[in-house]
């Protein structure tokens, strides 16, 4: 069973939705956290209603496209509490535009931030986590990344990506005793689909009717700390319905392929 209390728990996308709901999970299992994302302001309020120390908790604010503070980023880290122990990699962002109508720019700036950012932190980590031959990666991927669905193009290619460069991790640093769980969301209850880029790279701002009706981001978040807990590997969470879909789609692709195409 891994052990959370008193380790440090570095969370990216923490002002909101799965980040936040994960921040308040750690939190009760005796964490000290590092809160990051793009808006101050939103990480005080999440931090305040967490309740630790300040020495327990560090706002951080951090825009995961600027590649190069992160060595800086994770220096302060370490400085603060002179270990990192976890990283949630949550930053990112979703699609809801055809192939044919969305510009060439969004899917370049849908992987800048879903799977190239991602790599560049993960590499500003490493050296640390190898030094002390301990580590755990949180990484939050998506049922899209293993189910291709209209609208998710780009999306879905970003979130594939991501499971195979984390498989390729795990398997190189297990000897230093670095772990990986990566953790595929289906429909969770957040703003994800409104904050979603369109064929443009402007704000959807809609919510999708099954987001509206998806699990609530506290449930996922107790589903995903039990995961955690349990050292898993990859982990599918979300209703009957996707969950399902992953597994069918092993044995009967044709089936899925055809079920994708009325969603």
């Amino acid at each position: 069973m891994t052990i959370i209390k008193n380790k440090t728990v570095w969370i990216t996308g923490a002002s909101s939705g799965i980040g936040e709901a994960l921040a308040y999970q750690f939190a009760k299992e005796g964490a000290k956290l590092v809160l990051s994302a793009r808006r101050e302001s939103e990480l005080q309020r999440v931090a305040d209603a967490i309740g630790l120390s300040e020495k327990d908790i560090l706002v951080l604010p951090m825009d995961m496209l600027e590649f190069e503070h992160f060595p800086d980023k994770v220096k302060t880290v370490i400085e603060h509490f002179g270990q990192i122990d976890f990283v949630v990699q949550n930053a990112g962002i979703s699609q809801r535009s055809y192939v044919k109508d969305t510009k060439f720019q969004v899917y370049r700036d849908l992987m800048e931030l879903d799977f190239f950012s991602v790599i560049a932190f993960t590499q500003a980590l490493l050296p640390h986590m190898s030094e002390r031959k301990e580590g755990h990666f949180v990484v939050i991927s998506s049922i899209a990344g293993k189910i291709g669905v209209p609208l998710r193009g780009g999306y879905g290619a970003a979130k594939h990506a991501i499971i195979a460069f984390f498989d390729s991790l795990r398997a190189e640093v297990w000897q230093d005793n670095i772990n990986v769980t990566t953790i595929c969301p289906g429909y969770i209850l957040t703003q994800i689909s409104v904050n979603a880029l369109d064929s443009s790279g402007n704000k959807h701002g809609k919510m999708d009717d099954n987001q509206a009706n998806g699990m609530t981001a506290d449930v996922f978040a107790k589903k995903a700390m039990r995961a955690i807990l349990s050292n898993k590997k990859e982990v599918y969470i979300g209703g009957a319905y996707e969950v399902f879909g992953v597994y069918l789609k092993r044995f009967l692709p044709s089936l899925v392929y055809r079920l994708v195409r009325k969603k």
